[in-house]
């Protein structure tokens, strides 16, 4: 199993960049893929998710944070095997490492239920 982050990178506040999680080795059907982010000195937080098609409640809905709400968004490509997180309106605060993680938990459980990671995507907004 393999989870690849790529698209990071660096921009002036009000930019966008789309964030990419390639994904190996499972069937997304069946798992819940979340992107987390962790600024430096700071805990790792969760940033966006997206449901897996099967054994769900809510197959294929997403969350999202409040302090990204509207700016950010989540999707997936089955076929590619991809999830993308398209961050638009970026502000110096989202300056932080961006991981992609999968579950076969839900969206709403816990990050020690994501126990599969990718090696993260390192974001720098700054002007």
């Amino acid at each position: 199993v393999q989870l690849q982050a790529s698209g990071g990178g660096s921009v002036q506040p009000g930019g966008s960049l789309r964030l990419s999680c390639e994904i190996s080795g499972l069937s997304l059907r069946h798992y819940a893929i979340a992107w987390y982010h962790q600024a430096p000195g700071k805990e790792r937080v969760g940033v966006s998710c997206i449901s897996g098609s099967d054994g769900s409640a809510y197959p294929g809905s997403t969350t999202v944070a409040d302090s990204v709400k509207g700016r950010f968004t989540v999707s997936i490509d089955n076929a590619k095997k991809t999830v993308y997180l398209q961050m638009n309106g970026l502000k110096p605060e989202d300056t932080a490492v961006y991981y992609c993680a999968a579950s076969l938990a839900s969206c709403i459980s816990p990050m020690s239920s994501f126990g599969l990671w990718g090696q993260g995507t390192l974001v720098t907004v700054s002007s």
